[in-house]
């Protein structure tokens, strides 16, 4: 019997006993491989989707317009809709203007009051707190949505991400602003000049939770705002300005009496968690990723 014969039969035999290496009959897989296949192939799939979820891509118009809606809006519900737990808010604010007051850095009174005898620069402070936290936001989502479309979901995420857990310090820590603190001696600078200004000052005070001071999400927005203009634009001077914004939004809510700095202090741990956030989902930092992405079919 030649050799190849021998081989063939060999090979039938070990197939028939059921050893390792056997052929499997009639060239069905065993019942382990059947098994893992389609789970194998499952894992693939799943593993495709999120890719494809990960993966950078040009937003939607109508998309976009309908998520910052709806998610304002319920920003909105939900910050309004924790209680307003005025005597924990008030005692928050003493103990927060009392920890200041022993580290020697309690400097919000002196510029509340130095601000306030000038009367055009404390009224266009209050106008500057009431309308450009949502300008210049939604101004530098739009440009994103133009300009570096490949950037956009990443960076609205972090945005995004920032504000949602803003909204758990609210809920956890109530505070009162320094201009509602009783025997704070702050100066209430909307309630005061008659202007038209926060929400949180006068016949709008009704709409919007008064003790939702921590964490300052004037802060987290403006500097979201520069820190993605400083990265991503070309141009000097907007870098610059952008660099500038967070820092004059500091001045303006101190001086305004809307918040202490630890307030400040708040919001940009909730802009790092949000970079965190959005680090994590793609894979790398929104300004890493590509500018431009092919149009999704």
């Amino acid at each position: 019997m030649g050799e190849t014969t021998v081989t063939q039969l060999e090979g039938r035999q070990q197939a028939a006993s059921g050893e390792p290496g056997a052929a499997p009959r009639g060239g069905v897989a065993p019942v382990d491989e059947q098994v893992s296949a389609p789970r194998r192939a499952g894992g693939r799939a799943a593993r495709g989707l999120l890719d494809r979820m990960r993966a950078p891509r040009r937003p939607r118009l109508w998309f976009e317009v309908l998520l910052i809606a709806i998610s304002y809006w319920t920003y909105s519900l939900i910050r309004n809709a924790v209680p307003e737990r005025e005597a924990q808010a008030m005692r928050n604010a003493h103990w927060i203007w009392d920890l200041q007051q022993s580290m020697g850095l309690a400097f919000e009174k002196a510029v509340n009051h130095a601000v306030d005898s000038v009367t055009w620069l404390v009224v266009g402070m209050n106008y500057y707190y009431a309308t450009l936290h949502f300008i210049v936001t939604l101004g530098v989502l739009v440009w994103l949505f133009r300009s570096h479309p490949g950037r956009y979901a990443a960076t609205r995420t972090v945005l995004f991400a920032t504000t949602a857990v803003a909204l758990v310090g609210y809920y956890l820590y109530p505070l009162a602003p320094p201009r509602l603190m009783t025997g704070g001696g702050f100066i209430d600078t909307v309630l005061v000049h008659e202007t038209w200004g926060s929400m949180a000052s006068g016949d709008l005070k009704n709409m919007s939770n008064q003790y939702a001071a921590m964490p300052s999400m004037h802060i987290g927005w403006s500097l979201w705002c520069g820190l993605t203009l400083y990265f991503l634009a070309r141009v000097p001077w907007v870098k610059v300005l952008a660099l500038l914004y967070p820092v004059a939004t500091l001045v303006v809510i101190v001086a305004t009496a809307n918040h202490f700095w630890l307030d400040a202090v708040g919001g940009m741990i909730c802009l790092a968690f949000g970079y965190g956030v959005a680090r994590l989902w793609y894979g790398a930092w929104p300004s890493r990723l590509p500018q431009t992405v092919p149009a999704s079919g």
